[in-house]
């Protein structure tokens, strides 16, 4: 039993060490780390196609009214952009919550993909987040990915060489169908991924499904199907959730000063009245007092 555990405690290991270095955000990008020493609240982000691997305690996503649940030893992996709500649920002062996160590139996994023919057949349906058991073949290159943050000339030239292996071992793991959408150009699940994209990067602007539909080349109806099956989610409650995080992340960027309408106005909406209707159905204040409790708190997000 010692032996199987070895390589989840030398991962552990790792990341406590390189987060008391770099905290949450590290040289690498893409790759953020996670130390929490008490239980959390909700954690309202937007999740990037990655992978996160919890190595002690646990955590839960919700996708929707759907929880994703994974503790130590488990990994999460989203496949799409998309709004979740999560929260450390085990974690204490001697036995902190330990996690990191890595974004996978659509590209890698495309370039896998072709130059060593991986089977396609009969993709799953798309679906943003799946939960999978780690294993020791998959913590070796993250073991070696985390000891590379210590030596910053060799960082440009061998991360990418890990990061591809480390996208070859999902491949070939339980995850490897779901992954295998990100990198088909042509499959629902990538083409949902350009609309979420989209969305999270012109969150602000008015949303038409049929501009939406055509980005993804799918029939309106064929996209309103796949869409929320993989987020389950309409488009336009996904454009919300997004609206409503960026607005919370400006309340508290800003400060006291900023004005609750203008803040409405910079992540679109026009109607400063249901800009605090929608904020305190989501987060369960106005988005004044609840800007206010934030900055009071003043507690960074987890990834």
């Amino acid at each position: 039993m010692a032996d199987m555990d070895a390589p989840f405690e030398a991962l552990a290991a790792r990341v406590s060490r390189q987060f008391s270095r770099f905290g949450r955000e590290t040289p690498l990008s893409g790759l953020l780390l996670s130390r929490a020493d008490a239980p959390s609240g909700v954690i309202r982000s937007v999740y990037r196609p990655s992978f996160c691997a919890v190595l002690q305690g646990a955590k839960v996503s919700m996708l929707g009214d759907q929880p994703f649940s994974y503790r130590a030893g488990q990994g999460l992996l989203a496949t799409i952009d998309v709004p979740v709500a999560a929260q450390i649920t085990e974690a204490s002062p001697t036995r902190p919550y330990l996690a990191f996160s890595l974004e996978i590139e659509p590209a890698m996994v495309a370039d896998l993909l072709v130059e060593h023919g991986c089977q396609i057949a009969a993709p799953p349906p798309p679906r943003a987040l799946a939960t999978t058991d780690l294993d020791g073949a998959l913590c070796d290159p993250f073991v070696r990915l985390l000891d590379l943050l210590d030596s910053p000339a060799d960082l440009p030239v061998l991360a990418p060489l890990i990061r591809r292996e480390i996208v070859w071992r999902l491949l070939a793991g339980r995850l490897g169908a779901a992954l295998r959408q990100i990198g088909l150009a042509d499959s629902h699940g990538s083409r949902i991924g350009r609309a979420t994209a989209w969305i999270r990067d012109h969150y602000a602007e008015s949303l038409r499904v049929a501009d939406l539909a055509a980005l993804a080349h799918m029939s309106i109806p064929s996209f309103h199907r796949h869409f929320k099956a993989a987020t389950l989610e309409t488009p336009v409650q996904f454009q919300k959730q997004v609206r409503l995080q960026a607005a919370r992340r400006l309340l508290l960027a800003e400060g006291a000063a900023a004005s609750v309408a203008s803040v409405g106005y910079v992540v679109g909406y026009e109607s400063p009245s249901q800009f605090s209707r929608d904020y305190r159905r989501l987060f369960g204040d106005s988005p004044g007092r609840d800007g206010a409790a934030l900055r009071a708190r003043l507690t960074p997000e987890i990834a």
